[in-house]
């Protein structure tokens, strides 16, 4: 759903602390949209609620994306739970509808991959659902290729698809 609002109204930065409530809001409201609601999703993870200090850990990083001062999205990336210290996991990336669309995602993507390799990484996984149609084009746009099983020990048995970037 594309809005009439200009890229320029949005803004992308670090997460901080404030936000955490945000960010777990936007998490809770945007997966059930998918489906996404039972075990085995991101939804449950214990971190959902205190982001920002789970991504101030070394190697990992998460921006939100903000409008006129309301956080209305986030991503980010972390060291892959359970796979080789070379690959990361973009993590926990999703929009509120007033976002979609607008060319936020790719930059979000953009910065989230740029970090990775800054931090040593050298492929960036992903899972989603099928339904996530227009995630998956902008994984592909980006370089992404899929991937037949799950990397790592995320814990997120309920997601169904899967991507791997060489970065």
């Amino acid at each position: 759903m594309a809005s009439s609002a200009e890229p320029e109204d949005f803004r992308i930065r670090p997460i901080a602390p404030a936000d955490d409530p945000a960010v777990a809001a936007i998490i809770r409201t945007v997966m059930p949209e998918f489906g996404a609601c039972g075990s085995g999703f991101a939804i449950n993870d214990p971190e959902v609620d205190r982001m920002c200090a789970t991504y101030s850990e070394p190697r990992s990083a998460y921006w939100v994306v903000e409008r006129g001062g309301r956080v209305v999205g986030g991503g980010g990336v972390a060291p892959l739970r359970g796979g080789d210290s070379d690959t990361c996991e973009l993590q926990k990336m999703y929009f509120l509808p007033e976002l979609r669309g607008l060319g936020l995602g790719r930059e979000l993507l953009a910065l989230c991959l740029a970090r990775a390799r800054e931090s040593g990484f050298r492929r960036c996984y992903l899972e989603t659902l099928q339904g996530m149609e227009a995630a998956q084009r902008l994984y592909l746009a980006a370089g992404f290729r899929k991937i037949a099983a799950p990397l790592g020990s995320t814990g997120h048995f309920a997601c169904d698809t899967y991507y791997l970037l060489d970065l």
